[in-house]
């Protein structure tokens, strides 16, 4: 699915991706390695940090879902799969840590056929 369902007004908006996931915006908040008040008050939602971390996790997610056929399963493959050469971390777990570009192109690694 495209970015824009995760959005209004030109924002992400953690409510629509919550909605998406089948999930709360605090559990929003902490898969993207923000803190609770980052979902709740309306100047944090629009920092920049705020919307860089959600951009990323929607990315990631996005980039996988049509490998799992859904975004639900896709966002639970970003929470739960160790990722090969990365020590066990997970693609949530390099996210938070600020790796999101590691994540995407070990994706895009792999859907070209190399094996990480």
């Amino acid at each position: 699915m495209g970015l824009v369902q995760y959005a209004e007004n030109g924002i992400f908006t953690p409510r629509k991706i919550a909605e998406a996931f089948r999930t709360t915006s605090e559990e929003v908040a902490r898969t993207a390695g923000l803190g609770k008040d980052a979902v709740q008050r309306k100047d944090r939602v629009r920092s920049d940090k705020t919307q860089r971390r959600l951009r990323e996790m929607i990315e990631v997610v996005n980039k996988v879902e049509p490998r799992f056929g859904s975004a639900l399963i896709a966002y639970a493959w970003y929470r739960s799969e160790p990722l090969p050469g990365f020590s066990g971390q997970t693609a949530m777990q390099l996210v938070r840590c600020g790796r999101a570009e590691e994540v995407l192109d070990y994706v895009d690694a792999v859907d070209a056929g190399v094996h990480a």
